[in-house]
């Protein structure tokens, strides 16, 4: 597929943080409303965007595009500045680095879809060495919109694929549904809280038990 797409989500496709992330999030909620989180939204396939708004909602704070557009630039900030314990706590799936790398050998674009804000993003792909494989402006983020097929149909956009020419690797049912509504080929890794049938009842495509066997990964994307 040297002219199409593979797009990729990140939190627990490519790597995980292992309870990290909620400790910047909440401290990225607290700088910007003043209020020290109690409990936050679900956060399992959503995008920033909502995530913020549900959990503000949780606490009594009103939201606004601003709150957002000041969380989104606060949280990308507080990942830059503890990027170094996030190296130390968080970790690149097994295999994601290896396939991300033989993807790319073959001339195979990559970017990704992700419910996080860029700056949060870049520090994640940047800390475990996955940034040099993608195409980040490509890409699609949480300030792209409040669903993933919205992101997805932005990806596709600004990467002038179609979605025919793309494939959409994710890990939850929400993955699944958005790649499947945005007309994408989706491969589901078992590798976040889904199980194999959940993703494999949800639609997807090809589903996957991790990225460690990088032929079979790499023969699935179609690369």
């Amino acid at each position: 597929m040297p002219d199409g797409l593979v797009l990729w989500d990140i939190d627990h496709t490519l790597m995980a943080t292992r309870g990290l992330g909620h400790e910047l999030w909440a401290e990225a909620f607290h700088q910007v409303t003043g209020v020290r989180m109690r409990e936050q939204a679900d956060v399992t396939g959503s995008t920033e965007r909502v995530i913020l708004r549900e959990t503000a909602r949780l606490h009594d704070v009103p939201y606004t595009d601003d709150l957002f557009t000041a969380f989104a630039e606060v949280l990308g900030a507080v990942h830059l500045r503890r990027a170094a314990e996030l190296r130390e706590r968080g970790r690149a799936l097994p295999g994601a680095a290896a396939v991300l790398s033989a993807v790319a050998e073959r001339g195979v674009r990559q970017s990704v879809v992700t419910g996080n804000v860029r700056g949060a993003a870049e520090v994640k792909l940047a800390v475990f060495g996955l940034d040099s494989y993608l195409s980040l402006d490509d890409g699609a983020y949480g300030e792209d919109g409040e669903g993933r097929p919205e992101l997805l149909r932005a990806a596709l956009k600004r990467a002038a694929v179609p979605p025919e020419a793309a494939v959409f690797l994710g890990d939850t049912r929400a993955d699944v549904a958005a790649g499947r509504e945005a007309g994408v080929r989706v491969l589901a890794v078992a590798t976040g809280r889904a199980s194999a049938s959940d993703l494999r009842n949800a639609g997807a495509d090809v589903v996957l038990g991790g990225l460690s066997d990088v032929p079979r990964v790499v023969a699935a994307i179609g690369a």
